[in-house]
């Protein structure tokens, strides 16, 4: 369904990492002769494969195989994005200019080619700037997101019921403790009526996983707090250890399960599932439609937001989910929303509608691969159910 998202990413760094090494090749050829153009032409082979070993830092399901620590494979792979994306920035900016001057095509004033020398050297330090600013500031500007949800049929006990829905935490090197209960106390001011987390507490194994859940259970709700768990979880190995130490702390994730809860006359029947792999997309949801209650309200809790419309068909009033960041870097041009997520699912971030049902995905806490957000600030998501 979306193929082409790594291969799309991968041609574009790549092409511009080519585009480099042809420059310092014939940098290095125009300097030097013999053995030093020998000893240059080495060197930049094995940047490039350090380059290359680099981007492979960041597939989380290499680090189990990898001969160090998970953390340190974090920040080799997050370097090794931040220079291909900055690269990457700087060769098409360059590439712009020379469009720019070839069309222009005609002698300028001195006062004219500063000018325009000035606004190259603007855009070309942008990326960086941007990067510096989504990594420092926003990367942490934990916001509230109150957002209505009309359903169809709400039972009149359950219209205006407040849900937190947290996702996507990835408590880990780019993300402390102290960064997390700060957004923690901010949940904690709002008492909704019940809070849920779908996924991704951590990012890879050896992550502070027994401090995540001790946060999360700091959380205040009337009804209590309940998740699911995400892809890295999974790649982590620690789904039955997440668990386990969450029911210890009273936080219970729902694997294949549900929990009835009662809010006057009506039912909120809550319901979760594992991470739903999309290369399974064919066996999204299965055996998940039995724990629908026609005589309630049912909510299903999945990291994953692609299995939305199985979800739908099996009966699901509402469905909340995280995984994609709201894309985690997102441009907007023309009203159009530019961020990766769009290549990997159509379900990227906010409320959408199939039917009678909906789902909201939200933009979560963390990051993973690069430490940055940019037009995507993490999210502290408050819905509230509305009778449509």
């Amino acid at each position: 369904m979306h193929p082409s998202f790594d291969t799309i990413l991968i041609a574009v760094l790549a092409l511009a990492e080519w585009r480099i090494t042809v420059r310092l090749l014939r940098l290095a050829r125009r300097r030097w002769e013999g053995r030093r153009w020998a000893a240059a032409c080495a060197a930049i082979v094995l940047f490039n494969l350090l380059v290359i070993f680099g981007y492979f830092c960041t597939s989380v399901e290499v680090f189990p195989h990898l001969p160090f620590s998970p953390h340190a494979a974090i920040f080799i792979g997050a370097v090794t994005m931040a220079y291909l994306g900055g690269a990457a920035a700087i060769l098409t900016v360059l590439q712009v200019f020379r469009w720019i001057r070839n069309y222009l095509d005609a002698p300028v004033d001195s006062g004219r080619r500063r000018v325009l020398n000035t606004a190259g050297n603007l855009m070309i330090a942008a990326p960086f700037a941007a990067m510096g600013y989504g990594t420092f500031i926003e990367r942490t500007d934990f916001r509230v997101r109150e957002t209505d949800v009309p359903l169809a049929g709400l039972p009149a006990d359950l219209d205006g019921l407040q849900i937190l829905h947290l996702s996507d935490i990835h408590l880990s090197a780019f993300l402390s403790e102290r960064e997390l209960a700060r957004a923690i106390d901010a949940c904690r001011q709002l008492r909704p009526q019940v809070a849920l987390i779908t996924g991704d507490l951590i990012s890879a194994a050896g992550d502070p996983l027994d401090a995540c859940i001790r946060q999360l259970a700091r959380l205040r709700s009337d009804a209590g707090i309940f998740g699911c768990l995400g892809n890295h979880e999974r790649v982590a190995k620690a789904e039955n250890y997440t668990a386990a130490a969450g029911a210890r702390a009273g936080v219970p994730f729902l694997r294949g399960q549900r929990q009835a809860l009662r809010f006057g006359q009506s039912t909120l029947n809550l319901a979760g599932v594992d991470y739903q792999p999309s290369s399974s997309r064919q066996h999204y949801l299965r055996g998940a439609g039995r724990l629908v209650d026609p005589a309630a309200c049912n909510v299903l809790l999945s990291h994953n937001p692609d299995v939305f419309p199985v979800a739908a068909q099996q009966g699901y009033n509402l469905m909340l989910a995280g995984h994609t960041h709201g894309g985690q870097v997102t441009v907007e041009i023309l009203d159009q929303s530019l961020n990766p997520a769009r290549f990997l699912t159509r379900y990227v971030y906010g409320l959408y509608r199939s039917g009678a049902a909906a789902t909201y995905v939200t933009r979560g806490i963390g990051t993973i691969g690069v430490p940055t957000r940019f037009g995507a600030p993490p999210e502290i998501a408050l819905l509230r159910l509305r009778k449509a």
